[in-house]
């Protein structure tokens, strides 16, 4: 059952593949007359641009222009924004299904085993607080807070083992390095936890 789930996924990375590529590549051509419109480098008149305007920015541009807008950006970046959305949307698609898949199969390969269930979510439950973390420092940079609907998550994780570690731990400057003690220190309890696990 679980190898069965772990090949429709492989099947479905197969056939993901290269759409993504080609839908990077359409985005990409998008995005490149959509700026050469808006800069006027290809004239505002032409069939093309008439074309950019009523298939290519409602599609493609119109929705990043507007977030773009709301956050004192210029339009002019729209399509280039935009192009970085859909690549590494579609990288973050893939990755995010090849590492479902890789679960799957180390689920299987350790539900064969004796005690290796034990260990599958040992390792598991690490590697989702060292997740937590890296989404804490990803809210800094963009002002997700631990009240915030989508950073919430990482906070309610993570915030039992840092606040001990902020207390102990001087900031250098303006920047906190408890996030980074925490992560080696996540390595180094991983390491004790599985050797008296095995």
């Amino acid at each position: 059952m679980i190898e069965s789930v772990a090949g429709v996924l492989n099947t479905v990375l197969l056939l993901l593949r290269p759409l993504v590529f080609a839908a990077g590549f359409i985005a990409g051509v998008g995005a490149i007359t959509s700026w050469g419109v808006r800069t006027r480098r290809i004239s505002p008149f032409s069939p093309v641009a008439r074309f950019v305007r009523d298939k290519i920015d409602p599609v493609l541009v119109a929705p990043m222009e507007k977030r773009l807008l709301r956050a004192g950006g210029t339009p002019y970046a729209a399509p280039w924004w935009a192009l970085a959305a859909v690549v590494l949307g579609g990288l973050l698609l893939l990755s995010g299904i090849q590492f479902l898949r890789d679960q799957f199969l180390m689920l299987a390969y350790a539900s064969e085993s004796g005690g290796g269930l034990l260990l599958l979510l040992i390792k598991w439950t690490f590697s989702v607080l060292r997740i937590a973390l890296f989404a804490r420092v990803i809210a800094s940079w963009v002002g997700g807070g631990p009240y915030s609907k989508w950073w919430r998550w990482s906070f309610v994780l993570t915030e039992w083992f840092l606040a001990p570690l902020r207390n102990v731990i001087p900031t250098i400057g303006m920047i906190d390095i408890s996030v980074l003690v925490a992560y080696f220190g996540l390595g180094i309890l991983e390491s004790v936890v599985l050797s008296v696990v095995r």
